[in-house]
């Protein structure tokens, strides 16, 4: 299984879904995209995008500067 990481600090909403729908696209059934994200809205919009694409939500994560890191796993 493989990760893609997205920087998405600073980029406000709706930046940030648009570029975990472009990664989701780009990868295999099984691995993961992280997205992290300083933008509110993205807590929100993560978990609704995976639901409404049939997606998993693997969990939120914060990194060392205190950013949130939102995983999503492609299942189909």
């Amino acid at each position: 299984m493989s990760r893609v990481d997205l920087d998405c600090r600073g980029v406000p909403c709706p930046r940030p879904i648009i570029e975990l729908a472009k990664a989701v696209a780009g990868i295999g059934v099984g691995d993961t995209v992280a997205v992290t994200a300083d933008d509110p809205a993205a807590r929100v919009d993560v978990e609704a995008w995976c639901r409404m694409r049939q997606q998993e939500y693997v969990g939120e994560q914060t990194d060392p500067d205190g950013v949130p890191t939102y995983v999503v796993r492609r299942v189909s």
